[in-house]
């Protein structure tokens, strides 16, 4: 059998992010006014940002630490608040070992502290809302796609949205209280009893293909450069056409 080759990778990288408005190109100071534990590893930080002015959901943010001698670190992060959270913004960090930003928010950042961020930027991987989405993420890449579920439930949108998330674990899903049935969850190491173990496979996205609505699936791609590739070939073989499927990768 020959296997169809999955489609040519596309995501914003320094030096090709599209900015969505003039504001986009302006550093704002966010205040840090919540966190909250999502699994061992990573946490969600929820900034106050007054002169905000709003993403559409998919879209990311750089953000700005500055240490006191000066030395200055950038880092991209996606959005996981909805756009509708008027005047703030939440970022899911994994704490990635020996990252200096990840490791600053993991271990010493508290309440009060203040960074400087600078979007929305790239309106590639981004969902307005009004076609069905179909959403498949593995471990931090769900949080662009969160992002779109909580549009879709915060405005009662009427258009189909399915989420299939990969997890090595229960522990390690991200966002694990807000699922509904929309969503399927996907555990490759560990699962609870009755739950098979494995990778996301064409059993999970097959089935939703087959039940295309009306328009068509939109289909979201969030995950390490093996998972995006993996799982945009499932797309394929499944018959989710080429360019209908945006793909955002990390690592």
């Amino acid at each position: 059998m020959t296997e169809t080759a999955a489609p040519e990778t596309r995501f914003a990288v320094p030096g090709r992010i599209a900015v969505s408005n003039r504001a986009a190109a302006v550093w704002q100071t966010a205040t840090l006014t919540e966190i909250r534990r999502e699994t061992p590893h990573a946490s969600t930080f929820r900034f106050a940002v007054p002169g905000w002015g709003g993403h559409l959901p998919g879209q990311h943010l750089m953000l700005r630490l500055r240490a006191e001698d000066g030395y200055v670190a950038q880092r991209h992060y996606s959005i996981a608040s909805h756009p509708d959270d008027a005047g703030h913004v939440e970022l899911t960090l994994d704490h990635v070992e020996g990252g200096e930003v990840s490791g600053w928010f993991h271990t010493i950042a508290r309440l009060g502290d203040e960074v400087e961020v600078r979007g929305p930027l790239s309106g590639f991987f981004a969902w307005p809302g009004d076609r069905p989405a179909l959403l498949l993420g593995a471990g931090s890449g769900v949080v662009p796609l969160m992002s779109m579920l909580r549009q879709h439930r915060a405005r009662g949108l009427s258009v189909p949205l399915r989420l299939v998330v990969s997890a090595r674990s229960p522990e390690e899903l991200i966002y694990a209280r807000e699922y509904g049935a929309e969503t399927t969850a996907v555990f490759t190491r560990s699962a609870p009893e009755g739950v098979p173990v494995g990778r996301m496979a064409a059993a999970h996205v097959a089935p939703l293909l087959a039940e295309q609505p009306d328009g068509g699936w939109e289909a979201y791609v969030c995950g390490s450069n093996g998972f995006a590739e993996h799982a945009s070939r499932l797309l394929v073989n499944a018959g989710q056409p080429v360019d209908r499927i945006r793909i955002e990768r990390f690592g």
